[in-house]
């Protein structure tokens, strides 16, 4: 792509793109410690429902005082775009029906989007690329973090003419955690409750990272960008290593654990046991590759690739990502090529919220991270014909129905608000 030389080129003619981010949580925090060495853009306004909570932060990552004076901060999207004139909006809240909302702004406005928002982009994505797709503007995912990050290997393999066989990435799992809350969950990472406190740890996010929610909607984003589809039965999260992915992430009918090839799965850095895996992919991204004849395979040996023990399948991996800290790239790639790092073709993935335990009529869900749903990764059509309820809208619903642990939660069973424009337009996507 040879992007950073165009980037040069900005800086040196003070034509740099010009910024707007909303949200100045972990992953907005990590994009703003890198603006102090950054070429070739600048942030002009940030959005966030607390001001000082979005200054504080700005001084944490290491802005001096004039850095932090020199943008304009403000506590309303639509006020933002009224009064700054920008290129490029990051949306980094992490509220579904809010990023939503900010999404559709940015669009209606003319301005390329970066949708952090993962949570959003599965809930509303299709809608949301063909809009944008109308409007003439970029939708894209965030480099850096694991849904582009997947989605720029399997789209290397597949320009390098490889059968693309799995997908996804690496995350510590049990079968337990997913009846983690945000009261169990820093005894899982093996912390208390006053040192996540001081480091700035929210409990409910980091609870979605461990109940199997974040990753299902990972996954349901990559399915969505690459026509890679979702396992039958939900993220099996079968114990692998970088050494053995091939190995494992092959179908069944060749010796592996996948229903069939061409799917997305997350691998698990502990054994069933508890024990470590070895090498694990915690914090990183995979895909494995099928070699399309005997002589491909005798190239992946002569090459030191780790194979399954056929030698037909390899695997390429990215053993870490750096979230906000790599955003620019997709910033630059939306501004200055026009393309976006990975996006939403087709609605392949959905994410339905299940119950962590037995929950009664009248009970009120408190969604992603909470004490009563997770999120289970399902095929799109499976979730269409169950009429599972987005585990994006599962927050603040109160419950029409009796659900039994493990089970699905369902449209009927709750009393959404039908008069949202954002529960509107997910209802016309589900139908569709």
């Amino acid at each position: 792509m040879f992007l950073y030389n165009e980037v040069q080129k900005r800086e040196a003619n003070q034509q740099r793109v010009k910024v707007g981010l909303i949200g100045a949580g972990k992953f907005g925090s990590m994009f703003l410690s890198q603006i102090p060495s950054s070429v070739g853009l600048e942030i002009i306004s940030i959005v966030d429902i607390s001001i000082e909570n979005a200054k504080k932060n700005c001084r944490d990552v290491g802005w001096t005082e004039e850095r932090i004076a020199s943008v304009l901060f403000f506590d309303n999207l639509k006020k933002m775009v009224s009064e700054t004139k920008i290129d490029v909006l990051v949306e980094a809240t992490g509220d579904p029906i809010e990023g939503t909302k900010h999404a559709l702004t940015a669009i209606e406005e003319g301005l390329d989007i970066v949708m952090v928002n993962v949570e959003a982009d599965v809930l509303c994505g299709p809608y949301l690329a063909k809009k944008a797709e109308k409007a003439g503007v970029v939708y894209s995912m965030a480099y850096g973090d694991q849904p582009a990050l997947t989605t720029e290997l399997v789209e290397w393999a597949r320009a390098s003419g490889f059968n693309v066989v799995a997908a996804g990435k690496g995350t510590k799992y049990l079968p337990q955690y997913h009846y983690s809350t945000p009261d169990t969950v820093w005894d899982y990472y093996g912390l208390n409750r006053e040192e996540a406190c001081s480091a700035g740890m929210n409990s409910r996010m980091f609870n979605s990272f461990l109940d199997g929610t974040k990753s299902a909607l990972e996954m349901a984003a990559i399915s969505n960008s690459t026509l890679l589809k979702p396992p039958p039965n939900g993220l099996q999260f079968p114990p692998a290593g970088m050494d053995h992915l091939s190995q494992i992430l092959r179908p069944r009918n060749d010796g592996g654990t996948l229903d069939f090839s061409g799917t997305v799965e997350v691998v698990s850095s502990l054994e069933r046991d508890g024990r470590p895996v070895f090498k694990d992919l915690r914090w990183g991204v995979y895909v494995v590759l099928e070699a399309g004849n005997e002589y491909a395979a005798k190239c992946f040996k002569q090459y030191g690739m780790n194979t399954d023990d056929t030698g037909l399948f390899s695997s390429m991996y990215k053993p870490f990502h750096l979230i906000g800290m790599e955003l620019n790239t997709s910033i630059f790639s939306a501004a200055i090529l026009k393309k976006a790092t990975g996006h939403t073709k087709e609605f392949f993935g959905d994410v339905i919220a299940t119950a962590k335990q037995n929950l009664k009529r009248g009970q009120i869900l408190d969604g992603e991270g909470g004490f009563t749903v997770w999120g289970k990764l399902y095929q799109a059509e499976v979730a269409k014909k169950t009429n599972g309820l987005p585990i994006g809208l599962a927050n603040n619903v109160k419950l029409k129905n009796d659900i039994e642990k493990d089970k699905p939660i369902c449209w009927s069973d709750v009393e959404p608000d039908l008069g949202c424009p954002v529960i509107q337009i997910r209802k016309k996507i589900q139908l569709g």
